[in-house]
């Protein structure tokens, strides 16, 4: 059964070994149970993914990395999200794709992989044929990207030192490195359908932070000399300060247009084609959903 990779847990880089069967907690906050804050069409999402129909995006509670900065710290600390079983998430996908969504987009579910795979064979079974994508804080081990397929993965840091500060995680340059290598082994270049949406591939975001650009050039740098035109890089400015860091002052503010055109003008030398950038003011906390247990 699945369900045992619950009992000594090493679903994530942290391999805590618990027993989350038992109800023990990892470092992701949760034990054998599914949480879940919200399901409901998504259209705040890349285009190939959202696009005019939303992405049926289903946000699990818990995480393995637990950022400082989190943008959905709500559900990632597991103050925020309802108790369900492997057979309600199968119907929650159902009425998703009722609902006309483009995709299933399941958002940080690493520590929930097991049930995710058992739920999918059930939607199949009834008839779900909707593409999934597999959206990843990009802090993956190996093993667990092995039983999946689709991804739109993190690339937070190259920097460890900043790892270290900003998630508790030396190990993360190196850790989303090697699951972005898995990922596009699995996948290969990405391929699109006629009317725009994303069929297969790997899609890689980079969320600068302010004080921090040449951070993110690195990603950048990584990425596209590794992968080139095979993978689709997406460059957000949207951090959003949701409360204050006493700690590290510098997550206080927004990233200014400055840094952000500092950025784009790095992916512009290095000659990044494939990608995304955002417009506009998007810094909002209107791009945070609110995690009211809608469709769960």
């Amino acid at each position: 059964m699945r369900e045992e990779l619950f009992k000594n847990c090493t679903l994530c880089p942290r391999k805590c070994n618990v027993n989350r069967l038992e109800g023990k907690r990892g470092y992701c906050g949760m034990d054998s149970t599914i949480r879940a804050a919200r399901a409901a069409l998504h259209m705040w999402e890349e285009p190939c993914i959202s696009g005019k129909k939303g992405s049926g995006a289903v946000f699990f509670s818990g995480c393995g990395l637990r950022c400082c900065f989190c943008q959905n710290r709500d559900i990632a600390i597991g103050d925020s999200g309802k108790e369900i079983s492997v057979e309600r998430l199968a119907e929650i996908f159902l009425e998703l794709q009722e609902k006309g969504a483009a995709n299933l987009n399941l958002v940080t579910g690493a520590h929930y992989v097991p049930h995710i795979i058992s739920a999918l064979e059930l939607a199949r079974g009834k008839e779900m044929n909707l593409p999934v994508v597999y959206n990843s804080s990009g802090y993956e081990s190996v093993e667990t990207i092995r039983r999946l397929d689709g991804y739109l993965p993190d690339m937070k840091y190259m920097e460890p030192e900043l790892a270290a500060a900003f998630s508790n995680a030396r190990d993360y340059p190196q850790a989303a490195q090697s699951a972005i290598a898995e990922m596009m082994r699995q996948t290969g270049p990405c391929q699109f359908a006629e009317d725009g949406y994303i069929k297969r591939g790997t899609i890689v975001r980079h969320l600068i932070l302010p004080g921090h650009t040449k951070n993110s050039i690195a990603v950048l740098k990584y990425l596209y000399r590794t992968y080139g035109e095979d993978i689709f890089i997406s460059v957000m400015n949207q951090y959003t300060p949701v409360w204050k860091n006493e700690k590290f002052p510098e997550l206080n503010r927004k990233v200014t247009r400055r840094e952000y055109e500092k950025v784009l003008d790095a992916a512009i030398e290095l000659g990044i084609e494939n990608g995304y950038f955002q417009e506009g003011e998007t810094a909002e906390e209107s791009f945070i959903p609110a995690f009211d247990y809608e469709g769960v």
